[in-house]
């Protein structure tokens, strides 16, 4: 727990704010004969996806690499990647009603995340454009979480300085980068950290 209320939260899209089905991307690998696990551990080698989120190349251009690693003709890897993508995630709506609740105590929030081209047109898909204070997105600042130099401009985005300025994120090394440039970090498990979180940032 913090010695003094947090005065701000910053808290990470994917895997805590939106949620992914597991059974969309299992659902096209039966379809395609391709192996449990193969699209996402695809798209998400580091080499692939890190320029994808420092805005180095479109959403299109990542899906399109995706498309040349699977062991499928052009075609058909280029339909099994379209067919994937087109489920855009869900809102996690316990979070969201926390984000609501935090924003009407007067505690401003920004959503933190990496994320391609894509992220301002999901959000408007997925009904968050305007549940933050600010938006804060590796691909538009070319700078990706855990980069120091994020973690100093998702702060100023929200007028604070980064004692004052809670964490919330689902991986281990965005929070060790976060602590690292002075914030209270906490790893997202689920909603039961929602009362906990309140806490942090003095809500009751």
């Amino acid at each position: 727990m913090l010695r003094q209320p947090a005065r701000a939260m910053l808290i990470d899209l994917d895997g805590v704010v939106r949620r992914w089905d597991p059974t969309v991307a299992a659902g096209v690998e039966s379809t395609y004969g391709l192996d449990p696990g193969t699209l996402m551990k695809t798209a998400f080698t580091w080499e692939l996806l890190r320029p994808a989120v420092a805005g180095e190349m479109t959403d299109a251009e990542w899906m399109g690499l995706i498309a040349q690693r699977l062991p499928l003709d052009e075609d058909q890897a280029r339909a099994a990647v379209t067919e994937w993508q087109k489920h855009r995630g869900t809102v996690d709506p316990d979070v969201l009603t926390f984000i609501r609740e935090v924003r009407a105590a007067g505690r401003p929030v920004g959503l933190a995340t990496n994320a391609t081209d894509l992220l301002r047109g999901d959000l408007e898909t997925l009904g968050l454009t305007h549940e933050f204070d600010a938006i804060i997105s590796s691909t538009e600042l070319k700078i990706h979480k855990p980069a120091p130099e994020f973690f100093t401009q998702a702060v100023e985005a929200l007028n604070e300085q980064p004692p004052w300025v809670l964490f919330v994120d689902d991986d281990d090394r965005v929070i060790r980068g976060a602590r690292a440039a002075k914030l209270p970090a906490f790893r997202w498990t689920g909603p039961q950290d929602i009362p906990y979180l309140k806490k942090a940032l003095g809500l009751h």
